[in-house]
């Protein structure tokens, strides 16, 4: 007699808070953030920029994933809210954007997990850098979150 009932749970199904089970908390996944991902985006600021990602991945066009895609964006004059990943690796592929950042006035911040980018901008690969174009729809949220990124200490 072969059971097709597993006897096992299963561990990616949500807990009782909504989260997953082997989800990691805000200080695990800043443990694996390089020590050059500056300035870092506090926990609050962490789940308003992933809330501005999912609400800007809605629109097409208002955001380019990826350091070439970013390099070029920012390049050809866009400008918006960049967010990087911490725990990029290796660091020294995307290093030189918080210089082209600075050079072109964008905010930039990093977030501790490319994974959560990615699955912010619903994507199933890890995110390394995203930058966020300005729309009406979520005007508010992106001004109040570049004005928190502008307040953080950036050491130049």
């Amino acid at each position: 007699d072969i059971s097709l009932v597993k006897s096992e749970p299963d561990d990616d199904r949500p807990n009782e808070h909504g989260g997953q089970e082997n989800e990691m908390t805000y200080e695990e996944k800043l443990a694996f953030a390089s020590p050059i991902a500056h300035p870092m985006a506090s926990k609050k600021l962490c789940k308003k920029l992933i809330k501005l990602v999912k609400k800007s991945a809605k629109h097409k066009g208002y955001t380019f994933g990826g350091i070439k895609a970013v390099r070029t964006a920012i390049r050809k004059g866009q400008s918006g809210l960049l967010i990087l990943a911490g725990d990029s690796s290796p660091i020294d592929n995307m290093s030189f954007l918080p210089g082209l950042c600075e050079e072109k006035d964008i905010p930039y911040v990093y977030i501790p997990s490319r994974k959560d980018l990615g699955a912010a901008l619903n994507v199933r690969r890890g995110v390394v850098a995203l930058l966020v174009k300005e729309h009406e729809d979520y005007k508010s949220l992106i001004d109040e979150c570049s004005q928190q990124v502008r307040a953080l200490d950036i050491m130049v």
